[in-house]
């Protein structure tokens, strides 16, 4: 009875002097590795147009159905994107998305970015469907507009051509 005692005692003195594994969260946060897959992010070109052309390939990956992508036509005068079209309605569910970064691959233009940030609790579930303007991104990045990406449209050549 007291060797079983004693023992006890010898591996609670043991974890009391080993260094704690546990952190003050809200003050402390561990560190997050370089591929972690947080919330999501719409880029934008360094002279402010987005990067999202309305191409909707990230809706077509998405195995959750959380991003729903309506595309429109871009105004010449007024571009939204350096593209013919851009995304009118960008909208991704969150309490659907699975953060698989599937969205991520597929975009062509790189313009969609899972960030490091996780903390996404809400009270309410409205909230919790992120409107384009949560999305994009408010700091412009270092990512410049390749030159010659979209040759200058001359019209359909079968169908415009008289």
């Amino acid at each position: 009875m007291v060797k079983g005692l004693v023992k006890g005692m010898g591996t609670t003195l043991k974890a009391f002097f080993r260094e704690k594994s546990t952190i003050r969260y809200p003050e402390q946060k561990k560190p997050r590795s370089a591929r972690f897959r947080g919330r999501h992010e719409l880029r934008r070109y360094e002279n402010g147009l987005e990067m999202c052309i309305g191409c909707e390939l990230c809706q077509v990956a998405c195995p959750a159905n959380a991003i729903t992508v309506i595309a429109a036509e871009n105004d010449p005068q007024n571009p939204y994107s350096p593209g013919e079209r851009y995304a009118a309605v960008y909208e991704i569910d969150m309490l659907r998305c699975i953060f698989c970064g599937l969205c991520e691959e597929a975009c062509p233009t790189e313009a969609l970015h899972l960030t490091q940030e996780f903390e996404l609790a809400d009270f309410s579930r409205e909230n919790l469907i992120y409107g384009r303007d949560r999305l994009v991104n408010r700091h412009t990045s270092d990512f410049k507009v390749p030159e010659n990406v979209y040759p200058p449209y001359e019209g359909r050549k079968g169908l415009d051509a008289s």
